[in-house]
């Protein structure tokens, strides 16, 4: 799997897990060594590696050996506990020339990287001082002896080391300093100085400050990044460089893939301490973490730069960030305008040719070859539409180097990609030639973009004018006059002709929807004319409240001129008195009042709102389940206990796919709602809470994020026999898949789409960039990050119209629902019962409570009135 993707982190895991498991020590060190080149290495990595090595470490080579892996290990992350490991480590060479030296050197660079740790630090500062201790114990003269003059001096010199350890580390807030203290009075002879006493009472203050902080941390989950910040800010109004860069490194172990938190740190150090080693250092695991962010790279390349690192290798880490995997076409640009932004500053333009001139020359030929190519194959984009390295390039020519025929090949070349028919692009190479050209170039551009610019060719007319009114003469004038009105004619023709054209085909859309309507129209008479009385019509007084398990009825859709919303008489009728229809079916004819008796007779069961909690709605079964209350009773039957399912059918006893089931516990339908999706007799269950949508119109049973997720992909072109654990084998192999979801429609068939989900932003980015065009099963399938397109929220009505009276409520018919239930008719047009004064610059004029005159009755409008009517609008 490494053979194929060397950046799947999981798996360089396992490998070392199974290596420390079979024992193969020399293949293990070698799997550590290629998985750390790659990424920084986690503190129980490292610690473990460590551990390992020591073990075989017998040798004096060997233990330097040992010695160069805990210099590796120090750098990836501020770890108190490898600091902690090495100093002890360093202790057992203390035999060797220059041993104490190098333990004393150690422990105090571990100081200064982790002895502020208000938590870890402490533990540091108490090992140094048993090492100091167990020095002085050795320097002590045998019991009953004098000592020397000489040993003297080194017993002193040792017991003031002692001492000031103990003041040091009493001057800085850690846990359990007041231990510290009372084991200082109690270890040394001499009272403890008033100075001492000041800066721990000092500190003390200081962790009472910190430890709300402190507990916040301990308290959080991880990866605690809130708590952090907060810390962080706290830090940093306080000032103090060391405390400020102690607690960014501790948030960066927890949250080493956040590339913002990155990205602050890295700014506070190259702005405020400015240390070359510590400003690189940061950069470089900033990059190793996230690879994938383009802004942490252009950081990096400016702090090499700012430090004057060789360029050799700047230009090195700059390929590196190519190979980096970005996710968008666009930090492409960025990362080779910055690397440009690079060469550029290292030419020096009062030569006439220099090696680095060249090198920027080529550098821009390289960036603009492989936009084209590289980046344009894979993101089918080249990431740069307004060409604007070019255009650097050609400014770079114009102004720096003056070689305006450069410039102007450049922009010829920008021209031809798409970008003459914009005025802005014109305007751009004018301003380039009037500031570096000459005015024959300048009035060349302009008559080109005359004829060319389609956008706003108004205004590069303008532009043309105003330069032959100032430096033109009278014959460049009347050409310029003559051309900039031909174009203009024209493109008011144009404009004229795309908005007949526009109306034309309003006009033809409307003629469809019209015959569109009247054939259905007349398919719905042909339906009814075939119908067959089977009783008598309903009493006007009859009881038609809604049921469960029958649906109201649904009148027939209004048409144009059948008056306010009231069907004709004989519609009415038809619609109201029939039940079935009068072809006989085949086989032996059975009366459509016993057909449906079975479930005509049900007593009707009014809804109560108070049981939604213990109700769920089921949808998407099939129409031809047989019994469809005693398959679902014991699908849900291991939910809890079941009261009543009740199945909805129409007016024929058909099954309408459908149902509600009520628990006896909340808990139960809570329970119910894992059953969603599950497969009965061939399709998808939709099992969702029982909401009252007219009470809560912005409910929404989509369970799936429709926002950006840098850690979830999306696939298309999947085949359709692709099933969930073919997917995941291909998906695996690039990082830890949590979850994968196959997209299906309503009966449960395959889209050919799917969502597959890491557990970190890293692994996804990895995968796009090796899943991307691979083919499955004959395939070619497309792979990016998940980042489904905002969907079109229906219009609210506005509030000025919301006294207008809607359409007449319609009941549902014989047949069911309707194909809609809106009117059809604009409000515009419907009559209204208690017309609202119109309203005037923003003041609503009354009209006399006392006026009697009826309402003036609309003026009919055509079609063509009615397009009028909402064009203006």
């Amino acid at each position: 799997k490494l053979s194929i993707n060397a950046f799947d982190y999981n798996c360089h895991l396992d490998l070392i897990k199974l290596l420390r498991q079979e024992g193969e020590l020399v293949k293990l060190r070698r799997a550590r060594q290629k998985m750390s080149e790659l990424f920084p290495l986690t503190e129980e990595i490292w610690l473990d590696w460590l551990k390992d090595e020591i073990k075989m470490a017998s040798e004096m080579s060997e233990r330097e050996k040992v010695y160069e892996l805990f210099e590796r290990a120090v750098k990836d992350y501020i770890c108190p506990e490898i600091w902690l490991e090495y100093a002890q480590y360093s202790i057992g060479g203390i035999g060797q020339e220059g041993g104490i030296e190098r333990v004393r050197s150690i422990f105090e660079r571990a100081l200064t990287a982790v002895g502020l740790h208000v938590t870890k630090g402490t533990a540091l500062w108490e090992a140094y001082r048993e090492f100091e201790n167990a020095i002085l114990e050795t320097a002590q003269p045998a019991p009953g002896s004098i000592p020397s003059p000489e040993q003297q001096q080194v017993l002193c010199s040792q017991l003031e080391k002692i001492h000031t350890l103990f003041r040091r580390q009493l001057g800085i807030p850690l846990l359990d300093m007041e231990a510290s203290y009372a084991e200082y009075e109690e270890w040394s002879e001499e009272p403890i100085p008033e100075t001492t006493i000041k800066n721990y009472k000092k500190a003390l203050q200081q962790l009472e400050k910190c430890k709300p902080y402190e507990e916040a941390l301990l308290g959080a989950e991880t990866p605690k990044l809130a708590e952090y910040q907060a810390y962080i800010d706290f830090e940093m109004k306080a000032g103090d460089p060391a405390r400020i860069q102690v607690i960014y490194e501790r948030a960066l172990a927890e949250n080493c893939l956040v590339p913002d938190l990155w990205a602050r740190y890295n700014q506070y150090l190259d702005r405020q301490l400015k240390v070359k080693e510590l400003v690189l250092s940061a950069h470089d695991r900033a990059v190793r973490n996230c690879p994938w962010t383009v802004g942490l790279w252009i950081r990096y390349l400016l702090a090499m730069e700012r430090h004057r690192v060789e360029h050799s290798i700047i230009s090195e880490m700059f390929e590196k960030a190519l190979n980096a995997g970005f996710i968008q076409a666009t930090d492409y640009v960025e990362i080779w305008q910055a690397y440009l932004d690079y060469l550029r500053r290292r030419v020096d333009f009062t030569q006439d040719s220099s090696k680095e001139l060249e090198e920027l020359r080529s550098a821009f030929a390289r960036a603009v070859e492989y936009l084209k190519q590289e980046v344009e194959e894979r993101f089918s984009e080249s990431g740069d539409p307004s060409c604007t390295i070019m255009q650097n390039w050609a400014r770079v020519e114009a102004r720096l180097c003056n070689n305006m025929q450069k410039a102007r090949e450049l922009w010829d070349n920008i021209m031809t990609k798409g970008n003459a028919k914009y005025a802005n692009m014109w305007l751009e190479y004018y301003n380039l030639e009037r500031a570096h050209g000459d005015t024959q170039h300048c009035r060349k551009a302009l008559h080109r973009a005359v004829q060319c610019t389609s956008d706003y060719p108004e205004h590069v007319c303008e532009v043309l004018l105003t330069l032959e009114r100032i430096e033109g003469t009278l014959e460049d004038w009347d050409a310029a006059v003559q051309k900039t009105e031909n174009r203009l004619a024209r493109v008011n023709e144009q404009r004229a002709k795309a908005a007949e054209k526009e109306a034309a085909l309003a006009k033809q859309e409307e003629e469809r929807a019209e015959q569109r309507k009247q054939a259905r129209a007349e398919k719905k008479a042909s339906k009814k004319a075939k119908k067959t009385r089977t009783g008598d019509k309903r009493k006007a007084d009859e009881d038609d409240e809604g049921e469960w398990g029958q649906e109201e009825e649904l009148p027939s859709k209004r048409h144009r001129g059948e008056g306010d919303g009231v069907l004709p008489e004989e519609d009415m009728e038809v619609e109201t008195g029939l039940f079935g229809r009068s072809e006989k079916p085949d086989g032996p004819t059975i009366p459509k009042e016993k057909a449906s008796t079975s479930r005509k007779d049900i007593p009707k069961v009014l809804h109560d709102s108070s049981k939604d909690k213990v109700t769920v709605f089921v949808s998407n079964l099939s129409y031809t389940m047989a019994e469809p209350e005693a398959k679902l009773r014991e699908l849900f039957g291991s939910c809890g206990e079941v009261v009543e399912i009740r199945a909805v059918f129409n007016n024929k006893g058909t099954f309408r796919g459908y149902c509600y089931v009520q628990f006896r516990e909340e808990e139960a339908a809570r329970q119910a709602l894992a059953l969603d999706r599950t497969a009965v007799e061939g399709r998808p269950m939709f099992v969702s809470p029982c909401v009252d949508k007219n009470k809560n119109p912005d409910f929404k049973v989509f369970r799936y994020s429709t926002t950006l997720e840098k850690h979830k992909l999306f696939i298309s072109g999947l085949p359709f026999s692709c099933t969930k654990e073919e997917l995941e084998e291909v998906c695996k192999a690039h990082g830890n898949v949590k979850d994968i979801r196959l997209v299906t429609n309503r009966a449960g068939k395959p889209k050919g789409l799917a969502y597959v989900e890491y557990e970190s932003e890293a692994q996804a980015s990895q995968a796009v960039l090796k899943m991307d065009g691979l083919t499955v099963k004959d395939h070619v399938i497309k792979v990016m990050i998940s980042n489904p397109p905002l969907r079109k929220l229906p219009d609210r009505p506005e509030p000025s119209r919301a006294s207008l009276p809607l359409a007449p409520r319609q009941i549902y018919g014989a047949r069911g629902k309707g194909r809609t239930q809106l009117s059809m008719m604009p409000r515009a047009l419907q009559r209204q019962s208690n017309p609202v004064a119109k309203a005037e610059n923003g003041m609503v004029q009354n009209s006399p409570a006392t006026s009697s005159d009826p309402p003036a009755e609309p003026k009919k409008m055509s079609n063509a009135d009615f397009a009028k009517m909402l064009l203006k609008k």
